[in-house]
């Protein structure tokens, strides 16, 4: 669905590499992007794919996943509100080298890779946050190698039931934001669907997590952590 949003107040800047833009040059900015509302499951851009542009979320929730020689899914990171995505790809020249599909209802803009170069030749701010971005992504990407070469499936769905916690935090009644199947939790710790059942039963045995459907709440957070080791 085609939709405007203005980037001048945009509530999704705040947390956006485009909030070093002057006014000069939001507006700018703003007479260049498009903006869409894309429903669950679409897809933004597939990995192999020559992007044209960046994608800036306004609202809604993105997986951003590898696809291994199998078909399998590894999801390596979530897009939200004021994040970019596609950007990497845009400056180096390159395919995707990941796929971006929806999880939640997202509206999202995008902005044509001119826009981008004209903004890195421009302003300097601008571009060192988006030299800052890669090297957050960077390390996030090496802390995964890390926990995929060093921590067993049990560590890791307990770390990944934390970083969901952190990242899109609960509501009312204490359960994660953020639904997902069981499947996609086991393409984000790297294991098959069945293991991530068992070990979720287990935890709800424990008195670690307790569930309701898809959701989840974390009902003891320090000995999640001490599972995951991430106290080290």
């Amino acid at each position: 669905m085609n939709s405007t949003i203005g980037c001048k107040g945009c509530s999704a800047s705040s947390n956006s590499v485009f909030k070093t833009l002057n006014a000069d040059e939001n507006e700018f900015l703003n007479s260049q992007k498009t903006s869409n509302v894309y429903q669950r499951g679409h897809v933004i851009y597939n990995e192999g794919n020559r992007i044209t542009g960046v994608f800036c979320v306004y609202n809604g929730v993105l997986k951003i996943y590898k696809t291994g020689s199998d078909g399998k899914e590894q999801i390596v990171a979530f897009a939200r509100a004021g994040d970019i995505v596609g950007y990497r790809s845009v400056l180096s020249n390159e395919p995707a080298c990941t796929t971006a599909q929806v999880l939640e209802e997202a509206h999202i803009c995008f902005i044509p890779s001119s826009v981008i170069f004209q903004l890195v030749r421009a302003n300097g701010d601008f571009s060192l946050a988006l030299m800052q971005l890669t090297c957050k992504e960077l390390n996030q990407a090496n802390s995964f190698i890390k926990d995929i070469a060093q921590k067993n499936v049990r560590e890791r769905l307990a770390e990944v039931l934390l970083m969901l916690d952190d990242t899109f935090g609960t509501n009312e009644e204490g359960h994660l934001n953020i639904v997902l199947t069981r499947e996609e939790l086991a393409n984000i710790v790297g294991t098959a669907t069945e293991s991530v059942i068992r070990l979720l039963s287990e935890f709800k045995s424990d008195g670690y997590i307790s569930l309701i459907g898809k959701r989840i709440k974390l009902e003891n957070k320090k000995l999640l952590q001490k599972i995951s080791k991430s106290f080290n």
